[in-house]
């Protein structure tokens, strides 16, 4: 947990982009695995699961803001998912 406990910008930056990837990952699997055993009425569709992966990122802005009040941290990822929210609310048409 030391590792994680850094007040760097480009450190909030990584960390605004790798946590919400590993939980589309998360939330992308086991979407397949219900919909390979047949429960579909508990499917997302990938909106949803895009949204829900970048809200994720509200955890670590509120730890690194409030519990840790590391501000650089806290800056870059809230810079990214700021960033990930308005593309995709500018692009959503488009791409979904």
């Amino acid at each position: 947990m030391k590792s994680l406990k850094k007040d760097n910008f480009v450190f909030g930056l990584l960390m605004g982009i790798i946590s919400p990837a590993i939980v589309f990952g998360i939330i992308w699997v086991i979407n397949r695995v219900l919909m390979l055993i047949g429960v579909t009425n508990l499917w997302l569709d990938m909106e949803t699961q895009v949204l829900v992966s970048v809200f994720i990122n509200l955890i670590p802005i509120r730890y690194y803001f409030v519990n840790l009040k590391f501000e650089k941290t806290g800056g870059g990822v809230l810079v990214v998912t700021f960033t990930v929210v308005m593309l995709f609310f500018l692009f959503k048409n488009y791409i979904f």
